[in-house]
């Protein structure tokens, strides 16, 4: 089959790999749609050369190995976590598969990822997707579920005022899902004009120029008071700092951008104000069942997330180009 891999200078090359064959429990996928992710940039630096990345997918069953778990068949529209458990411990069993101590990464580590023809899949952790649900909206159940973890770890519901750092499309996620339940103010933080501009398709009831305007004076003028939650939806080194400060006392910050790098704090500033702090990663099963269920009743629209659609040919120069955004949000790969 055909899939982009790392090449020796950590950019993407298309090439000819092994086709996938599934083992006991799993599935192989035909893969339809796949989104390029933020993190993506940061873990092709850490992953071997000749890898396959890609974990935000949708496809349909070509195969099934054997001892499935679930009723499935060739032909059945899907999506899937991009994690592998050993379906036998606690974290397993509390659909918690990211917790697992033997868990397989698809695309970000281990097990090759969706930016390919084929991919390999759990079939405990896949789920078909509602009837007149396309293959990209598919795709973006993966980043929906990320945001939706963080909303519910975060305890983040109605009444709240929420200040959203970073309008990438996890930040929007979180945003949709802020306004999902019943947050009062749901303010975003981009640098990035065109990323700003967008966030009112997805709950923003405001939003701040980071370069222009100091966070805390300009989200209490536009919401009347400072915020309950702060998100960190970034990544880079010196944003949690600066979440902190601008957290009302007795507030929270949401820690969902992916830092591998140190990022040095200041804990006296959130003793002061007797912060509560969350690091949320990835979801469970719910989130992703949930996710479906909004999606399938018409409840959350997740379709202005996709701005661009490229082929697998596509992909390396997608890739590049999402290194300084422009316009982009979710690009979205048809192999």
């Amino acid at each position: 089959m055909r899939a982009a891999v790392i090449a020796e200078d950590r950019t993407l090359a298309v090439a000819q790999v092994d086709d996938p064959v599934p083992g006991p429990g799993e599935l192989v996928l035909a893969v339809k749609g796949c989104g390029i992710c933020g993190s993506d940039l940061k873990v092709v630096n850490h992953l071997p050369i000749g890898y396959t990345m890609g974990h935000e997918f949708s496809g349909e069953v070509v195969a099934v190995g054997p001892d499935p778990i679930g009723d499935w068949k060739t032909g059945d529209a899907v999506c899937a976590l991009p994690l592998v458990g050993c379906g036998s411990c606690q974290f397993c069993w509390d659909t918690l598969p990211v917790h697992c101590p033997h868990s397989e990464m698809i695309g970000t580590g281990i097990r090759p990822g969706a930016y390919a023809e084929y991919v390999t899949v759990s079939s405990a952790q896949t789920f078909r997707l509602p009837e007149g649900c396309g293959y990209d909206i598919g795709a973006l159940v993966e980043p929906l579920a990320v945001g939706l973890h963080a909303v519910d770890t975060a305890g983040i519901g109605a009444g709240d005022n929420v200040l959203i750092v970073g309008a990438g499309p996890v930040g929007l996620a979180v945003a949709l899902w802020c306004r999902h339940v019943g947050a009062r103010s749901v303010v975003v933080s981009d640098p990035v004009a065109v990323r700003r501009e967008s966030a009112g398709q997805f709950g923003a009831t405001g939003i701040i120029d980071p370069d222009a305007e100091e966070l805390t004076p300009a989200f209490e003028r536009l919401a009347g008071a400072a915020p309950d939650v702060v998100v960190e939806a970034v990544g880079k080194p010196g944003i949690i700092q600066t979440c902190i400060e601008a957290a009302a006392h007795r507030g929270r910050v949401a820690v969902v951008g992916i830092c591998s790098g140190p990022d040095p704090i200041i804990p006296v500033f959130a003793s002061l104000k007797e912060l509560t702090m969350t690091f949320p990663v990835y979801y469970r099963h719910w989130d992703y069942a949930h996710s479906l269920a909004m999606i399938q009743q018409g409840r959350i629209d997740p379709g202005p997330f996709i701005t661009h659609t490229v082929d697998l040919d596509g992909l390396p120069e997608a890739f590049e180009a999402i290194k300084s955004p422009t316009d982009q949000c979710k690009v979205m790969v048809q192999p």
